[in-house]
């Protein structure tokens, strides 16, 4: 069986995709942007609406290199979830987006994707990955840039979701 490169990363983002919904099940909205609690003591640790907004950003950017049609990503959005911002407590819910409004673009951003890689060509994937320095190093294709996108790299923030249910008593998912 052949299976093109496309194929084989919307794969492993498919299986992620539902294990990033099952994440999601119980978390209440009023919770999402906050700090995990043990007893008295805050956890300094991303919480459920930066780990989802922050991922949300990357869905336009693999679209983008891929020469699709992305998703307006609004500043304020792009601000507070980008690789260079801090995850804040937000008690109050004036700091990030509502949870519903982050939830809608990382599940509508990355099933654009899923369907763009499945139809995309083996040979952009083969094309030179347009970053510099260290992640060129590291991806120096399309192909195994977008690979980290869609399987390394959201592993690991959904693994922070893990542990952030945890902290917060909802167990595994």
């Amino acid at each position: 069986m052949t299976r093109s490169l496309g194929n084989i990363i919307a794969d492993s983002l498919q299986c992620s995709l539902g294990y990033a919904e099952r994440l999601l099940k119980g978390v209440p909205d009023a919770e999402c942007a906050r700090f995990a609690r043990i007893s008295e003591k805050v956890i300094s640790s991303n919480h459920p609406a930066f780990i989802y907004g922050h991922l949300s950003l990357y869905a336009p950017r693999v679209l983008e290199q891929l020469e699709r049609v992305t998703p307006d990503i609004s500043d304020h959005f792009q601000r507070v979830f980008s690789k260079d911002a801090n995850c804040i407590d937000d008690p109050d819910g004036t700091i990030y987006p509502p949870m519903a409004e982050i939830t809608n673009y990382f599940r509508v951003g990355h099933q654009t994707l899923v369907e763009a890689l499945r139809s995309t060509s083996d040979t952009v994937f083969q094309k030179p990955n347009p970053a510099e320095g260290r992640m060129a190093e590291l991806f120096p294709t399309l192909g195994s840039l977008h690979n980290f996108y869609c399987s390394g790299h959201l592993m690991v923030h959904l693994g922070q979701m893990s542990a952030w249910r945890r902290m917060y008593g909802l167990g595994s998912a």
